[in-house]
């Protein structure tokens, strides 16, 4: 099944790199569910009340220049916090990645900074920055929601 991205979520790309906007739009052509786009680029005052919410834990966001989004996984009509619906938005994410040639980090795999270097599958990835998390007596911060272009 084909997806195409709402205008909605196109409203929300506005401002976002034009590199990661390429991403976003190839992985919905060849993603397995569908999604939308629910946040790119945020002003400093929205990153501030997110921060003071516990939401972000930084103010050093890349959604400050327009190099994050982060993209919510559609089941028809409803939302899906599923997690492993999120790992084949990261393929989908990483096959996009490929055809633009930009490196893209996931916020579950936080360890990798760019997941087209990982050879296997989003779900081992995750799975491998949780092991490493957990290896360091870390607790891993998961945000598979995630996507953006690393420094």
């Amino acid at each position: 099944m084909s997806f195409k991205l709402s205008q909605r979520s196109l409203d929300k790309l506005e401002g976002v790199d034009k590199r990661l906007i390429a991403v976003v739009q190839h992985a919905i052509t060849v993603t397995k569910v569908d999604f939308g786009v629910i946040c790119g680029l945020r002003t400093v005052e929205e990153q501030k009340e997110l921060v003071a919410k516990g939401a972000s834990k930084t103010m050093n966001s890349r959604h400050l220049g327009g190099f994050a989004v982060d993209l919510m996984v559609y089941i028809g009509s409803r939302e899906s916090w599923e997690l492993n619906l999120y790992d084949e938005v990261a393929d989908a994410m990483k096959e996009g990645a490929h055809k633009v040639g930009v490196p893209i980090r996931w916020g579950a795999a936080w360890h990798v900074k760019d997941i087209r270097d990982w050879k296997g599958s989003a779900e081992a990835l995750m799975n491998d920055y949780v092991d490493a998390r957990r290896s360091q007596g870390k607790r891993p911060f998961i945000d598979a929601p995630h996507f953006e272009i690393p420094e």
